[in-house]
C-alpha cells in the first residue's frame, strides 16, 4: 500500500514546476513501463501489479527494485482512469547539444501546445528514426505524463531540445534547408524530397509564428481534396515526414 506521502510525491509530478524540482517524471501503463525497463533511463520508483510481474519476469529479474501494489493503488497515484500493469517514476535525462552530424534530418516545433499532439509528434518522429526534436520554449512540456502517454514508449529513444526557435534557425541557415508547413505552401506531392534539413511545424490554431516563418527557406503544404478545414498538426507531420522518405529504400 502507497503512504499517502508518497502519493503526494506522485501527484506532485503531474506539474511541471515539480518535475523540475524533482528532475522525474512519471510513466504508466504496461507498454510504457516496459519500454522503460529497457531503456538506459534511470528508476527512482517502480510500482506493479501481480498479472505485470508475471508476464515480465525476464525483465524484472535484472535487478530492478519494484513493490508489488494493488491496481486501485495505481489508479490512485497515477493519472490514468485504469491501470492494471504498472506505474514508474523516472529521472530526467538532460539532452545532449543538438549535434547536425548526427541529425541530417529533424523535426523543429513552434508553439505545438498540446501534449497529446507532441507525444503522438515524438513516436512519429521514432517511426522514422528521428533521435531529437527541436522545440521553442511554448511548447508542451516533454515530460508532461500526457505527453508520455502519448508517445508510447517513444520517449525512450527520441529526445527534446528546447530552444529559442528563431535563434536556432538562424544558426544553422547556412547548413539545412529549412521547410515550414503553411497553406500557402508548394504542394508537396509535387517535391522531390530527401531526409535532410529543418522540419519546422507551427502552432495547432495560428501555424507558424511570423519570427519563425521569417527563417523558414520553403514553404510545403499538403493539398486538400475534401472540404476539412485542417488536418490535426502530429497527422499533417506524419503526412509530411513520409514525403521526406518515400524516395529512401529499405
Amino acid at each position: 500500500m502507497l503512504s499517502k506521502a508518497l502519493i503526494k510525491y506522485i501527484n506532485s509530478l503531474q506539474i511541471k514546476k515539480y518535475r523540475l524540482i524533482h528532475q522525474a517524471f512519471l510513466v504508466e501503463g504496461a507498454k510504457s513501463v516496459r519500454e522503460l525497463l529497457h531503456s538506459d533511463f534511470a528508476i527512482e520508483k517502480l510500482f506493479i501489479t501481480e498479472a505485470f510481474y508475471q508476464s515480465n519476469t525476464k525483465i524484472l529479474h535484472k535487478g530492478y527494485a519494484y513493490e508489488i501494489i494493488t491496481e486501485e493503488d495505481l489508479v490512485k497515484a497515477g493519472t490514468y482512469a485504469s491501470n492494471n500493469a504498472a506505474l514508474a517514476i523516472a529521472k530526467i535525462k538532460k539532452p545532449a547539444p543538438f549535434n547536425p552530424s548526427e541529425n541530417p534530418f529533424t523535426i523543429a516545433l513552434d508553439d505545438i501546445r498540446d501534449p497529446g499532439n507532441l507525444g503522438t509528434i515524438s513516436r512519429v518522429a521514432d517511426w522514422y528514426g528521428i533521435k531529437n526534436i527541436i522545440c521553442s520554449h511554448t511548447c508542451a512540456d516533454f515530460y508532461n505524463p500526457k505527453v508520455i502517454a502519448a508517445t508510447m514508449g517513444s520517449f525512450c529513444r527520441v529526445s527534446a531540445t528546447y530552444v529559442n526557435l528563431p535563434e536556432f534557425l538562424n544558426q544553422y541557415s547556412s547548413q539545412f534547408n529549412i521547410y515550414g508547413a503553411a497553406l500557402n505552401g508548394q504542394n508537396i506531392h509535387r517535391l522531390q524530397l530527401l531526409p535532410e534539413g529543418i522540419l519546422v511545424m507551427g502552432n495547432e490554431a495560428n501555424g507558424l509564428s511570423p519570427a519563425v516563418a521569417d527563417k523558414v527557406k520553403s514553404l510545403i503544404k499538403i493539398p486538400g481534396f475534401g472540404q476539412a478545414e485542417s488536418l490535426n498538426v502530429a497527422t499533417a507531420t506524419a503526412i509530411l515526414v513520409d514525403n521526406f522518405y518515400r524516395n529512401v529504400g529499405e
